[in-house]
């Protein structure tokens, strides 16, 4: 059986590793731990982003150029659909009460944000307008200066059995 403890680190791949790390320690605050230089001359930048888990960026010169509404979502939440072995978005976790701040840190920041926390249930459009009983997560949202969408989340119900009540979808279908 393999067991892990959880996530180590995702690495995502940025335009510029200086307004990259510009963003994650100065308007995220989270603490640049390592720096790599890659023999083909790129760079590998890893963040402390909590909870002994970490967001890695890779730079090179010659990357490819981005692809919204292909490998990052294009706009959210109008346009949030994206391809197929893509990465929608990054959701970090925190406390529900820090959501707050972190609107006026993102205002303050200068970094479009949902104006509001949004609050996800299970009603057929998936998010109130305000916090019930029903609501099992509330987040804000935003982007990085690379177009990766990123997400403030706090849990705010434990789950059971009940909320695995659909059955997976397949292509077949």
């Amino acid at each position: 059986m393999i067991k892990t403890k959880g996530i180590n680190h995702i690495a995502l791949v940025c335009r510029d590793m200086k307004e990259t790390v510009q963003f994650y320690t100065e308007v995220l605050r989270m603490p640049l731990f390592k720096t790599v230089q890659l023999p083909d001359g790129g760079q590998h930048f890893f963040f402390d982003c909590g909870g002994g888990a970490s967001v890695a960026f890779f730079w090179w010169k010659d990357a490819p150029a981005p692809a919204p509404g292909i490998a990052s979502v294009k706009h959210f939440p109008m346009d949030a659909k994206t391809a197929v072995g893509s990465m929608n978005h990054l959701a970090f976790d925190m406390e529900e009460a820090e959501l707050e701040a972190t609107i006026e840190r993102l205002k303050e920041a200068g970094v479009p944000h949902t104006p509001v926390v949004v609050n996800h249930d299970d009603s057929p459009g998936g998010v109130a307008q305000e916090n019930h009983d029903g609501v099992f997560v509330r987040s804000v949202y935003f982007t990085d200066p690379n177009g990766i969408m990123l997400e403030f989340a706090a849990t705010t119900k434990e789950f059971g059995p009940d909320d695995v009540a659909h059955e997976p979808a397949t292509i077949e279908a």
